[in-house]
């Protein structure tokens, strides 16, 4: 009885989303190992994509492998299996399971799903990149044998300041960093306001976005922590990921 009325529940949620078709119950999520092997920037990545399946109200599970990266049709994790589908990264799998009929944003006008892409770019701009700009190379070798433990943190590190220096990062000082982080918490710090969500009392993705990396940045032990002490001078953000991480993971 208890699974009939979860299943209620689960469909009276897509029915809501507007879902043209039912979900999969044998979607798998893969990622490498959190303990020994996935950068933080990674990890990121992957409890945003998680967020984003929970608040749909999809059920997945999760599987660690340490050559994710080189089973994802785009070479970056997390990546789902959904029947004949293999679906990388945030953007595509938001995509994806719009076009399966979720879809969070929905309700929102146009131009909220615009002024909404702005704040997930900001994200990508500068969230990321701060990220990218502290990464630790022995860690993602670890569960490598040598040589490869050697040869592929290189390629990981050398990919990273490829990115960093496209972007006129890689020669930023720690400072100025650590600014660029303010700037763009101070701003998501305005948007949300005394809201439960960014737009409202319905998430979205971009607060899928949001919780994977501050939540990551919150919890993750770096050798500098500038960054968590930069978030945890915004309360409502540092409270907006306390009640994200309740909601969807401490029941999940």
């Amino acid at each position: 009885m208890a699974g009939d009325t979860g299943s209620l529940v689960v469909d009276a949620f897509q029915a809501e989303l507007g879902a043209s078709e039912p979900w999969p119950d044998d979607v798998v999520l893969y990622q490498q190992y959190q303990a020994e092997q996935i950068t933080f920037p990674d990890y990121a990545n992957c409890l945003s994509v998680k967020t984003f399946l929970y608040m749909c109200g999809l059920d997945f599970r999760v599987e660690v492998r340490t050559n994710a990266e080189e089973m994802s049709p785009s070479g970056k994790v997390p990546f789902i299996h959904v029947g004949a589908f293999l679906v990388s990264e945030l953007d595509p799998i938001i995509a994806f399971v719009n076009s399966r009929g979720f879809q969070l944003t929905a309700k929102l006008a146009d131009a909220e799903r615009s002024e909404m892409r702005a704040y997930m770019a900001m994200i990508e701009n500068i969230l990321v990149n701060a990220e990218l700009y502290l990464i630790t190379k022995p860690r993602y070798g670890c569960p490598y044998p040598w040589p490869l433990s050697s040869i592929l943190p290189l390629r990981k590190q050398s990919e990273i300041q490829a990115r960093l220096a496209s972007n006129s990062w890689k020669d930023k000082t720690l400072s100025e960093v650590c600014e660029e982080v303010r700037t763009c918490c101070q701003a998501l710090s305005e948007r949300l306001d005394q809201q439960k969500y960014f737009f409202g009392d319905k998430p979205t993705e971009l607060d899928a976005l949001v919780f994977g990396h501050l939540f990551t940045l919150l919890t993750t032990s770096l050798p500098e922590g500038h960054f968590a002490e930069i978030i945890q001078q915004f309360s409502n953000l540092t409270a907006f990921c306390k009640r994200i991480d309740e909601q969807y993971f401490k029941q999940n």
